[in-house]
């Protein structure tokens, strides 16, 4: 039954769960547990039949604005409200991701309890809002720039030092210009979205071709070579991990491909810290 309903199934199974209490209501004299269908619906400012429909399947797809308002009455989470929006239309909701540049001080001793392996964390618009020491002395020195300047894809297509430490630079811009238009697709558009983009495309005619080519791709994971300035070539494995309960940030850490590169990273690191 689910498979013929699963968006009714999920409702009801949400509405049950429910403590009338916590929502103002009187508990007693109920047949079944959870929340009445009435009482959604008057929550929701919809219609009692409605809703009764929405849950029987009878009831068409609802618009994304009666969604919310129900996602709201009955105060699902973020994963159920998610979750609430692939059954009715078969993507997420709009983007409604928290703007806060900080990272909590627990996320940031993750990043620091990895000595040599380089990690940041990165947000939808692929600014770095954390890293550890690695990657300060392997990849960038972030703590030395703006905020503005912080940004993956303006260090990649405006700073002559990072373009020159890619060993396949257009490989790697190609690839991180498709991976940021998918994240624009799961994230939603945004202001600041196409603010960078227009200024990207503005700067640099190489980004302007890349994203005119509408090539999407995923980095969850691969292979990063780089041509140091002081220990030379090195190789780095790299992996991606989205931070649980905030779906804006990204954790990607760079781990030594080989026992050479990790050779020399430990020592650069250890130069670093005299």
């Amino acid at each position: 039954m689910d498979n013929q309903n699963p968006l009714g199934h999920f409702l009801k199974a949400c509405r049950t769960r429910r403590d009338p209490i916590a929502f103002g209501f009187q508990a007693q004299r109920r047949r079944t547990p959870g929340l009445r269908r009435e009482e959604v619906a008057l929550m929701a400012n919809i219609s009692p039949t409605w809703y009764t429909w929405l849950e029987q399947g009878r009831g068409g797809t609802p618009s994304k604005e009666v969604l919310n308002r129900i996602a709201a009455g009955l105060r699902l989470t973020e994963a159920e409200r998610e979750h609430l929006f692939l059954l009715a239309f078969g993507h997420p909701p709009e983007s409604r991701y928290p703007s806060s540049e900080t990272i909590t001080p627990r996320l940031q001793r993750v990043l620091d309890a990895l000595p040599t392996s380089p990690a940041i964390i990165k947000n939808v618009t692929w600014d770095v809002l954390a890293w550890n020491r690695a990657a300060a002395v392997i990849l960038t020195d972030y703590a030395r720039l703006t905020r503005e300047q912080r940004n993956i894809l303006r260090l990649l297509f405006s700073d002559s030092r990072v373009r020159h430490g890619q060993k396949e630079w257009e490989r790697v811009a190609g690839l991180v210009v498709s991976a940021f238009r998918a994240d624009i697709a799961r994230a939603g558009d945004s202001q600041a979205m196409t603010k960078l983009v227009d200024e990207l495309c503005q700067s640099s005619a190489e980004f302007a071709a890349l994203w005119r080519r509408n090539d999407v791709t995923s980095h969850g994971e691969g292979l990063k070579q780089l041509q140091h300035p002081d220990i030379g070539e090195i190789a780095l494995e790299f992996s991606t991990f989205v931070v649980e309960s905030r779906p804006d940030l990204t954790m990607m850490v760079f781990n030594p491909a080989s026992q050479e590169s990790q050779r020399r990273i430990e020592a650069l690191i250890a130069a670093a810290q005299r």
